[in-house]
This record gives structure tokens, sequence and C-alpha cells, in this order.
């Protein structure tokens, strides 16, 4: 199968079939369960970017209760995904909103949601503990415990991986390595890799991620040397692939 990426674009076109030619039923489900995946991938990198500015708070030695609640979290949360979508996760529940999505979407947003405030409330011993700086609460141990909580509970499998992950589980299958040998190199942007695997019954959706200048502190130059964290530094740049945060969705009946 040819691989190519896809952006908001492309997947509206799907979406929004003229009604004098309908999409058929497997084009349908396939745009539907496409449009959730880039949205629960889209979410979970929300969530990232909220820890990654409240990191400084999340670090602070000198400050016992931080105020970054679950509740603080998903406002913050809500906000972000609203200016990166364009969404607000409020209208989800409302049939007169403007942006329809899909039921499957409608079901697993607050899923996520409920997921990722239940990992920033376990941390919270973590968050507000005194007189320890870094508390490897950061955005990739985030979304490492989000999507696991999520796809627990889900028929929707969520996950985080990387060609060498520092966490284990992060652990790329067969699929997900040759997309993320694929996207190497390739200039970052918003689109993301969509295919259908499993003889047409599965979804696969890869959303690449890349570092940030934020995250060079502890992968950037110089290469090998060990970060705050206790890892060898991977001597990325702003830019580089850091890795993919990786949604697969069966398409048969549950």
């Amino acid at each position: 199968m040819r691989r190519r990426l896809f952006t908001w674009a492309s997947l509206l076109i799907l979406l929004l079939e003229p009604i004098s030619a309908p999409a058929s039923p497997p084009e349908q489900v396939r745009a539907e369960a496409e449009e959730t995946a880039r949205l629960l991938a889209k979410l979970l990198q929300s969530g990232r970017l909220v820890i990654e500015r409240n990191q400084a708070v999340i670090d602070d030695p000198h400050r016992g209760d931080k105020g970054f609640t679950p509740e603080v979290f998903e406002r913050q949360l809500r906000e972000e995904f609203r200016q990166r979508t364009g969404i607000d996760l409020a209208s989800l529940s409302q049939k007169s909103a403007t942006f329809t999505a899909p039921p499957l979407a409608r079901e697993l947003l607050p899923a996520l949601i409920e997921a990722s405030k239940e990992v920033v409330n376990d941390a919270q011993v973590v968050i507000n503990q005194r007189g320890i700086g870094y508390k490897n609460f950061i955005p990739a141990t985030y979304g490492s415990q989000a999507a696991a909580h999520f796809s627990k509970r889900s028929h929707v499998q969520l996950k985080q991986t990387a060609l060498q992950p520092r966490n284990p589980k992060n652990e790329p299958d067969e699929y997900e390595s040759s997309v993320l040998r694929w996207l190497s190199g390739r200039p970052n942007g918003e689109a993301y890799v969509s295919e259908l695997t499993e003889s047409g019954r599965t979804l696969r959706v890869i959303m690449p991620i890349y570092y940030m200048r934020e995250c060079l502190a502890c992968h950037g130059e110089p290469k090998g040397e060990w970060d705050i964290s206790g890892y060898p530094r991977e001597g990325a740049h702003e830019g580089d692939l850091a890795g993919a945060i990786s949604v697969r969705i069966p398409l048969e009946p549950r």
C-alpha cells in the first residue's frame, strides 16, 4: 500500500462528500474513524503542551501546594485543544453544535479527558512535594500514562512511541517502526499518516511529535551527555522527529 500524509483538509473532503455522490459506507466509516483518531491524538498533544507550560511550577522546589489540580489542568487542556483545533469540547454534547463530531469521537474524547485528569490527580503528591526540583512528571510521562489509562477502558488503542524510546512501554511495533522510519528526515508539519491494516479491518493513524526548543534541555546537545533525568541526550535539534502518537481503531462492529 502506498503511504501518504494526510492533512485536515484532505480529511474534510471525505467527511463532506456531496449529497449527489455520497461516500460508500466503508469510506464513511473510515473517514469518521480517522477524524476520531486525529482528535484523540490532538487532545493528547494538547495535554503534553499543558504539562510543558507548567513545568517550571511543577518543578519549583520552594513551593508546596502548586495549585496545579486536575481541574486546573482540565481547563487549560480544553482551551489548548480549542486553540489547536477550533473545537470547543463542551459542544460535543450539543446536537446543534456547529462542528459535528463523529459519534465515536463524542464518546472517546471525554474518556481521554477523564484518563488525563486521573494521571494529574495521581501525581499530586509528587507535584506538591517541597524541596525537590525535577520530579519526572514531564510531557512524555503524562502522555504515556494518560494513553495507557485510556486504552485499558477502550477498544481504541492510544500510545506514545519512538524509534529509541526511553520508556520500554513506548517501544514501537513493526508497523509503527516502519512509519517512524518513513517520517524521519521529512519536514515537520500538521500532517499525519493514515492506513488500513489487517485487510481493512483496522485503521492505524500515526501523528508525528517534533522536538520543541524546551525539549532540548534533555534531548539536545551534547549527544551522550547525561541529562537531569539520568538518560543520555539524543543530540536532537528543534524540529527533529521525536516520536509519534499512535492510534489503532478496529473498524469491525464491537
